[in-house]
């Protein structure tokens, strides 16, 4: 059975985080996690933009709103799950990023928005740093799964695609696919 990555989003806040919201869970997508959980809130606009890319560009994302994080995270812990947490005060990616490809169980990667709670820093089995600077949540999480795959999810081929990019020195190069029913 294939190991579950999911992303959880804490903090949104719908007036001001949308569009950044919106590239984490694209990122987790696009990435190779297998779900996208926002925590504590609902947001149709995130909602509906998520199902339009799926459903032009392919693949498979489970997708839940409005979930309490906390209860989340202790689930999670308590079936046995793994959690990284994703914190410029965590420990420097490169240093545990081994240990974590080779561990078997489902991993749930929690990234902030607002203030993230001391919980958060509790519950995690890592606290993991892509640099100590700060920088974007849509960043780390890009490198941290880009780091955890080695690459390989830069090449994922998407089922159901609509729409697939054709690589071109210049230009745009967009193909429509056939669905087959």
């Amino acid at each position: 059975m294939k190991r579950k990555i999911y992303v959880l989003r804490y903090g949104h806040r719908p007036g001001r985080d949308k569009r950044v919201t919106t590239h984490v869970a694209l990122v987790a997508r696009a990435f190779g996690a297998s779900g996208f959980i926002l925590g504590d809130i609902v947001d149709e606009s995130v909602y509906k933009t998520l199902m339009k890319i799926i459903n032009a560009w392919g693949g498979e994302l489970h997708v839940e709103m409005g979930v309490n994080s906390f209860n989340y995270c202790e689930t999670w812990r308590k079936e046995g799950g793994l959690i990284v947490h994703l914190t410029m005060y965590g420990l420097h990616v490169d240093d545990v990023i081994g240990e974590l490809r080779r561990d078997p169980r489902d991993l749930l990667i929690i990234v902030g928005a607002k203030k993230v709670p001391g919980f958060f820093y509790e519950i995690a089995d890592y606290n993991v740093a892509i640099g100590h600077q700060p920088h974007s949540e849509i960043a780390a999480l890009a490198v941290f799964l880009d780091r955890l795959f080695e690459g390989r999810e830069l090449h994922l081929k998407f089922n159901n695609a609509k729409l697939e990019v054709i690589p071109s020195p210049r230009g745009k190069r967009v193909k429509r696919t056939t669905m087959k029913d």
